[in-house]
């Protein structure tokens, strides 16, 4: 789609958020149920998209796309009406008589912008957010996962006309005309790298933005946790969908008296979900193109692998890898890895740990494996980090009862259940004034020692 075209595409979604059709909550409930109805028409199209994508398992893209997006669009479908309502707050006495309330409102046009190792997750649950807020949403997916982008194209084309909800397809020179035009909300999912330029083209036109980021993801294991449970639950969210998933645990940072220990229920775990033959696995996926499969082979240290290292590159695939005696100067420690690598770091004091932490980038996820009470305390109440689970990963995110998002390096704003339907309305702050009656104490002249002592017991 050339610049044309979106700048056209825009002005009539403009025009039709202008109309007011998107403002009844009846419409948008509506909306929703549509949407709902043709993700579950498409439900094996959607798995078939993502294992040609991402090599998914259909089990796979349910549990962990599809599924949640239904759970996400059915969550809006029974609250909208309630998120909807105005709150009336309490009015201070010196504006008597009247009335205060917080009353939602949409943005009115959003963009949203998805990445490639959710596509169909991270494009369609922040859609619903964006529907029950009443805005209109243009829809950027990601140029590499192309089938996936086809079937998303397929349903809000089913389910939309193109003023209210829109889907452009295409790579940088698509996202860059996109940025360009002046959106009401920009909501983006990717790198940081990229973050930073969308906040730099939303800052043009001083366009509110939610930047859902990344970074690494730290794993902490003490002396006291279960290493057989932390091990199994750590496996299964390291190489869930090959490693490319943002709240992956990025490193394992082991106390050292049970490193061994932990390593050693590592591979007994890796080979349990996986098999002896991970790269013969039907059920284990691939890295999503040659690009980052090479990249992610650049960061395996052979010398320091304790299991897996083995590559296929017609297929990009990487077998579940974990690499031990690793330090902060080797290349796996100098970015996010998004892949299949288990580096292993130690300590020997929790204290030390949680100061260290205190000086590095805040990463969107932080997990703890601890028994140790204290250790728990510390690291929930004193550590900056978008969010995280304690004696488990990754699973913080699959739900609408709780926000999901970043901080300061891993992102800005939230989203999912209520905080997505926050994050896409801005709340209006309005004070419903009565006629009958008109406090005389706040027009000049300001001679009268009554209304100063009056309003000094008003305010006070």
């Amino acid at each position: 789609m050339t610049e044309t075209e979106i700048k056209g595409l825009l002005e009539k979604q403009q025009a039709y958020y202008k109309s007011g059709v998107t403002i009844p909550v009846a419409f948008r409930i509506e909306q929703l149920k549509r949407l709902y109805a043709t993700v579950k028409k498409y439900e094996t199209e959607i798995h078939d998209a993502l294992t040609s994508d991402l090599g998914k398992s259909h089990f796979e893209g349910f549990m962990c796309e599809s599924g949640l997006v239904l759970s996400e669009i059915s969550h809006m479908i029974r609250h909208t009406k309630r998120y909807a309502k105005r709150k009336t707050v309490h009015t201070p006495l010196s504006q008597f008589a009247s009335k205060s309330f917080k009353q939602p409102v949409p943005y009115g046009n959003t963009l949203i912008m998805s990445p490639w190792n959710y596509p169909f997750l991270l494009t369609i649950d922040p859609l619903a957010d964006a529907i029950a807020a009443g805005n209109t949403a243009i829809v950027k997916p990601s140029a590499y996962s192309p089938a996936t982008s086809k079937i998303i194209e397929k349903i809000i084309g089913e389910c939309f006309a193109s003023e209210y909800v829109a889907v452009v397809t295409g790579g940088r020179a698509e996202n860059q005309a996109l940025l360009d035009q002046k959106f009401d909300f920009v909501f983006f999912t990717g790198s940081q790298a990229v973050g930073k330029e969308v906040l730099r083209h939303t800052a043009e036109h001083l366009t509110p933005a939610v930047l859902e980021l990344g970074g690494k993801s730290p794993c902490i294991v003490d002396a006291s946790a279960n290493m057989k449970l932390a091990a199994k639950r750590i496996v299964f969210g390291k190489y869930l969908n090959c490693g490319q998933t943002c709240v992956a645990p990025d490193y394992i940072l082991c106390e050292s008296s049970v490193k061994d220990a932990f390593v050693a229920e590592v591979v007994k775990q890796i080979r349990l979900q996986y098999g002896e033959n991970p790269l013969g696995n039907k059920d284990y996926g691939k890295i999503i193109n040659e690009k980052h499969f090479l990249r992610l082979c650049g960061l395996i240290d052979q010398n320091k692998v304790v299991l897996g290292g083995e590559t296929n590159a017609d297929t990009c695939q990487i077998a579940p890898t974990v690499m031990d005696n690793v330090t902060y100067d080797d290349a796996v420690m100098g970015e996010e890895i998004f892949g299949p690598i288990m580096p292993i770091l130690t300590f020997d004091d929790f204290d030390t740990v949680v100061e260290e932490f205190k000086d590095k980038d805040k990463p969107l996820a932080l997990y703890l494996f601890s028994s140790n009470r204290n250790h728990i305390r510390r690291v929930t109440t004193e550590l900056s980090y978008g969010g995280g689970c304690i004696n488990d990963v990754v699973i913080h995110l699959a739900t609408s009862e709780m926000g999901f998002g970043g901080v300061g390096e891993s992102g800005m704003g939230a989203y999912h259940g209520r905080d997505g339907f926050d994050t896409f309305s801005h709340y209006k702050s309005i004070v419903d004034k009565k006629t009958w009656m008109d406090l005389p104490m706040r027009y000049q002249p300001y001679k009268s020692k009554l209304y100063e002592t009056l309003l000094h017991r008003f305010l006070k």
